[in-house]
C-alpha cells in the first residue's frame, strides 16, 4: 500500500538574494529525520549576477522545488522557508558545506558535498537477454470494456505452467509495480525470478496507466478485481499454461483483491498475499498513520490532532463524489476552515513554528482530495472477513515484522483465524512492507535501501507455488 492517505509535509525551499562565487553548481547531503534518512539537493545557478536555485528530494520523489529567501555572507548561506518553519545554513570549506538544518523545533546537522546525489543501486533489477520468452500484450476486461496492457513471461522448455497474475497495491501502478520516487520495481524482480523456476507471470498495468485503457480515479476495488479476473481468464485462453494451475499474487491492496477473488471464484487455483489487508480498512488505516507517524518522531498530541482533522474532513465531504471535490476544492477548504476554527486554532497553539496558516491551509486541502479519492473510499469501508471464510483453495500469507502499513500481527492472526483452507502464514523478521531488510521500516527507507525483494521471500514464493501446483 504505498500510498500513504497522511498529509506528508515535503521540505520546501523558495528563491531570492545574491550571494558569493563558490556556491553555484549542485549540493548534495543526507538529513536523519526521525530515524530515517532523506537525500536532499540543492542546485544553484547564477545570471547576471542574480542567483536562483532548486531543491530535490529525491527519496520524496520532489524534483526541481524553486528556492527563496537565500542570505549570503562571506562563506556562510542561509536558505529558509518561513511557511513551513524551515531553514537551513552552512558554511562553505572547499567542496563542502557544513551547516543545520531545522524545522519547527527539530534541528541537525546536515553537511553536504558538490555534485548531484548519487544514483541509487537495485541490483536485483533482471537485465536482458533473459533465458525465458517475454511478450508484451494486452488483454480485455470484456465487463469494463476497457483494454489491459501488459507483460507475459514463461519459461521456454516444457508446457503447460502453473501462471500467475499480479496484481499491484494501492495507486496507479505500472506493471512493474514501479515505486518511482523509490526507483524500485517489485514486479520486475518477482516475475524475474518466478519465471527462472518454471511459474509462468502475467503483470500489467493499472486502468488508465500508461497504454492500459479505463479511468483509474473512479475505480473501487471491485473494479480492480475484475481487472485481476480478467488476467486470470486471459491466461486460460493460453496453450502454454495450465488452465487448473492458475493463481493470484497480490501486493498490499492487491493482497486483499486477491482474497476477495478466492472467496468469491473457487476456481483460482492459489493465492499469495503479500501484506494483503484482511481486516477493515478504516481500521487498518488508522492504525497504519499512527505507526507511520511514530517512525517519523511525531508526538502523541500531533497524531491525535491529526486524527481530528481527518475525522472532521472525512464527515464534511463523506456525501461529495470525487469530481466535485475536486471542481470546488477551494472553497471547501475555506469552508472546513471556519467550521473548524476551534481544532485549527488548538493546533496553532500546540505547535505554533510548525505550521503557518497558508501551509495549514495547504494540508487541509490535500486531505480533503486524497479522501474523496474513489479507490480509497472503497478501501476504507472494504471488510475482507466474510471473503476470508469463504476462500477454498491454497493460501500463503507473508508480512514482514517491520510492516507500518499493514502491520504483521494485527494482519497474519485475523487471516489465520478466518482462512479454513490450506493456509501457509509466515512472518519474517527485520522485513518492511515492500518485504526489504529495514532498519526502521518507516517509508523514507524505502529510497536508500539497495534491496527491492529479499531473496529468502523470492525462493520462498517459488518454492510454495511449485509445491503447491504440483
Amino acid at each position: 500500500m504505498k500510498k500513504v492517505f497522511l498529509a506528508v509535509i515535503f521540505i520546501v525551499f523558495t528563491a531570492g538574494s545574491g550571494f558569493a562565487q563558490g556556491f553555484q553548481g549542485s549540493w548534495n547531503g543526507t538529513l536523519n529525520a526521525g530515524g530515517a534518512k532523506l537525500r536532499i539537493v540543492f542546485h544553484v545557478e547564477e545570471k547576471s549576477g542574480a542567483y536562483t536555485a532548486t531543491m530535490d528530494s529525491p527519496d520524496q520523489g520532489a524534483k526541481g522545488i524553486p528556492v527563496t529567501a537565500v542570505e549570503v555572507n562571506s562563506n556562510t548561506i542561509n536558505l529558509k522557508i518561513d511557511h513551513l518553519a524551515m531553514a537551513y545554513a552552512g558554511t562553505l570549506t572547499g567542496n563542502t558545506l557544513a551547516g543545520t538544518f531545522t524545522q519547527g523545533g527539530f534541528s541537525t546537522s546536515l553537511n553536504m558535498e558538490r555534485g548531484a546525489a548519487p544514483e541509487a543501486k537495485r541490483p536485483q533489477d533482471p537485465q536482458p537477454p533473459y533465458p525465458y520468452y517475454s511478450e508484451n500484450i494486452t488483454f480485455e476486461n470484456k465487463a469494463a470494456g476497457i483494454t489491459l496492457a501488459a507483460t507475459l513471461t514463461f519459461p521456454k522448455e516444457g508446457r503447460h505452467f502453473p501462471a500467475v497474475a499480479l496484481i499491484s497495491g494501492s495507486g496507479p501502478q505500472n506493471r512493474n509495480e514501479e515505486v518511482v520516487q523509490f526507483n524500485h520495481r517489485p514486479f520486475l524482480v518477482l516475475s524475474d525470478y518466478l519465471t527462472r523456476h518454471g511459474v509462468a507471470v502475467l503483470r500489467y498495468e493499472d486502468r488508465g496507466v500508461a497504454e492500459s485503457g479505463g479511468n483509474y480515479k473512479t475505480a473501487t476495488l471491485d473494479d480492480f478485481a475484475s481487472d485481476a479476473l480478467a488476467a486470470v481468464d486471459y491466461l486460460r485462453t493460453r496453450p502454454e499454461m495450465n488452465p487448473g494451475k492458475i493463481g493470484l499474487v497480490g501486493h498490499s491492496e492487491g493482497g486483499t483483491i486477491a482474497f476477495l477473488l478466492a472467496g468469491a471464484h473457487p476456481e483460482i487455483a492459489y493465492i499469495v498475499s503479500l501484506a494483503g489487508m484482511s481486516v477493515n480498512g478504516d481500521s487498518l488505516l488508522r492504525t497504519q498513520r499512527r505507526l507511520l507517524s511514530l517512525a517519523q518522531g511525531i508526538p502523541d498530541e500531533a497524531i491525535t490532532l491529526n486524527e481530528q482533522l481527518i475525522e472532521k474532513t472525512t464527515a464534511m465531504i463523506g456525501h461529495y463524489p470525487a469530481e466535485f471535490v475536486a471542481a470546488h476544492i477551494d472553497s471547501l477548504t475555506e469552508r472546513f476552515w471556519v467550521a473548524e476554527k476551534p481544532l485549527i486554532e488548538r493546533w496553532k497553539r500546540v505547535f505554533p513554528d510548525t505550521l503557518s496558516d497558508e501551509a495549514l491551509r495547504k494540508k487541509i486541502k490535500t486531505g480533503l482530495v486524497q479522501l474523496s479519492s474513489t479507490e480509497l473510499r472503497s478501501l476504507l469501508q472494504c471488510d475482507p472477513s466474510k471473503a476470508l471464510t469463504k476462500i477454498q483453495c491454497p493460501v500463503f500469507a507473508l508480512n514482514g515484522e517491520k510492516d507500518l502499513q499493514v502491520p504483521a500481527d494485527m494482519n497474519l492472526n485475523h487471516i489465520e483465524a478466518q482462512v479454513k483452507s490450506a493456509l501457509k502464514v509466515k512472518k519474517y523478521p527485520g522485513l518492511n512492507h515492500l518485504f526489504q531488510h529495514a532498519g526502521t521500516g518507516a517509508i523514507e527507507e524505502y529510497a536508500v535501501i539497495e534491496e527491492t525483494i529479499s531473496p529468502e521471500v523470492l525462493e520462498d514464493i517459488a518454492a510454495w507455488i511449485v509445491q503447491t501446483t504440483k
